[in-house]
């Protein structure tokens, strides 16, 4: 499978602009895959807009690496290209000191060629030893090329020389510095794609400019050649675990307010027997009918508290649900949906569902970031071990939750987090199913007792 990655050496050098740039111009002669190395949700977005399809998360801290071949093995399929977009600085890992987690780890397990985005804003020769040592830091470091941002024009042809005889690594293009509507950043990263009035034409203008800065042929070529270096690499299917035998509802939140989610956590669920139905806590008066579990995932609900607020008979509905039993669970925003309130950057309070007590809160700094494990945690009835996830939000709750330990890894940091319930699993982590934790499971399995509660209910 021809493939290739997006790298760089810190965040803010450009991966994102030249993954778009080729994204926009690739997708007008091939079938497509995208993928975003690490936790990300927002990239991922960008990935969609331009294509049309969902991109995926490759997150070998959360998934681990046979889990990370498998699903690269079956999103590739049917594609003629894979485009791989890394996440911070390339070589930057579990607490900025591991190579876990990193996108350099994602490139090994995946047994993909690098390009390395270089922002050359206010350097030039300086670049050559900077390059040098990402090239000789690990000798299997998978970085195949260069590609320089908001670079001269006129000086490209230079620095190409310069990096090429020196370094012997073959540099493809440049962009130069954008003018526009760009990506921009608010506290959870960037903003999101529908927020942009004219991304679609940014996207255009950048695919127009890589037809004549970057080098896409040769890029292809190298995707191509390597593949062929690598057919052999074997990624082997997986087992999944039994289906759920039964017709099962499970409402998801989603709109502009509750829009992060893994779509390859719904996709999971699917695959366990579940029938998603969609529902927008904006907008939607009432829950769809007969559900058997609710799933409220995270977002930017802080932005649309007074749409949520409005909503007063859905969230009259889903307290009432969940009261009388319904399997739910939430990660980080939809948490704070069903605590008693949000108070929003402007020190506005709206009123939320109230099924946890307390608000949710600006703290006007990270509250956490980064992974963190629960070792030992007591899910819908059921005792699992291991439970990878990863947090980021300025948010806090009078109330986050106490009836798990949060273990960090490479530290002995520990601290309390989820409100667990029969019937509830709630808190600011976000964890994917693809870890093979159980939970998903244990999920479903809450479900099925309370459809079956139903119907003997119904018999009565």
């Amino acid at each position: 499978m021809p493939r290739i990655l997006i790298a760089a050496p810190r965040s803010g050098s450009g991966k994102t602009l030249v993954t778009c740039s080729l994204l926009e111009l690739w997708k007008r002669k091939y079938s497509l895959a995208a993928f975003k190395c690490g936790p990300d949700y927002i990239d991922p977005m960008f990935h969609k807009e331009i294509l049309g399809i969902d991109s995926r998360n490759l997150d070998s801290f959360l998934c681990g690496e046979a889990q990370i071949k498998e699903l690269f093995r079956k999103h590739c399929r049917g594609k003629e290209l894979a485009v791989l977009e890394g996440v911070m600085g390339y070589y930057d890992g579990l607490g900025g000191t591991s190579l876990e987690a990193s996108t350099y780890e994602i490139a090994k397990i995946t047994d993909t060629p690098v390009i390395l985005v270089v922002d050359s804003q206010g350097a030039s020769r300086s670049l050559l030893p900077l390059i040098a040592g990402f090239l000789g830091y690990r000798e299997d470091s998978h970085i195949a090329g260069i590609i320089f941002n908001r670079m001269s024009p006129s000086f490209y042809p230079v620095m190409k020389k310069l990096v090429e005889e020196e370094l012997g690594i073959r540099v493809y293009g440049y962009l130069e510095k954008l003018v526009g509507e760009l990506p921009e950043s608010r506290h959870l990263g960037l903003k999101m794609p529908h927020e942009y009035r004219t991304l679609q034409e940014t996207l255009k203008e950048l695919g127009k400019r890589a037809e004549t800065t970057i080098d896409t042929a040769g890029l292809m070529a190298l995707a191509g050649e390597w593949a062929e270096k690598t057919k052999k690499t074997f990624f082997p299917a997986l087992k999944r675990a039994g289906s759920f035998k039964g017709d099962l509802r499970i409402g998801v939140a989603r709109d502009e307010a509750f829009c992060f989610l893994y779509q390859d956590n719904l996709e999971y669920l699917e695959e366990l027997g579940a029938t998603l139905v969609y529902v927008s806590p904006m907008r939607d008066p009432a829950l769809p009918k007969d559900l058997d579990g609710l799933v409220l995932y995270g977002g930017y609900p802080e932005l649309h508290g007074p749409a949520l607020e409005a909503n007063e008979s859905l969230r009259k509905e889903i307290k009432e649900k969940l009261e009388q039993g319904l399997p739910c669970m939430a990660e980080c925003g939809g948490f704070m949906y069903l605590t008693e309130a949000i108070m929003d950057q402007e020190g506005n309070r709206w009123e939320m569902v109230g099924a946890i007590s307390g608000d949710s809160f600006f703290t006007g700094k990270l509250r956490r970031f980064g992974y963190a494990v629960l070792d030992e945690a007591r899910i819908f009835g059921e005792k699992l071990r291991n439970l990878p996830f990863h947090e980021f939000h300025y948010f806090d709750s009078e109330e986050p939750g106490r009836d798990c330990l949060a273990r960090k890894p490479l530290s002995a940091r520990t601290y309390p987090c989820m409100v667990s319930r029969d019937n509830l699993f709630a808190g600011y982590p976000h964890f994917h199913y693809w870890s093979q934790s159980g939970m998903a499971e244990a999920f479903m399995n809450a479900c099925g007792r309370y459809h079956r509660k139903k119907g003997e209910a119904e018999a009565r």
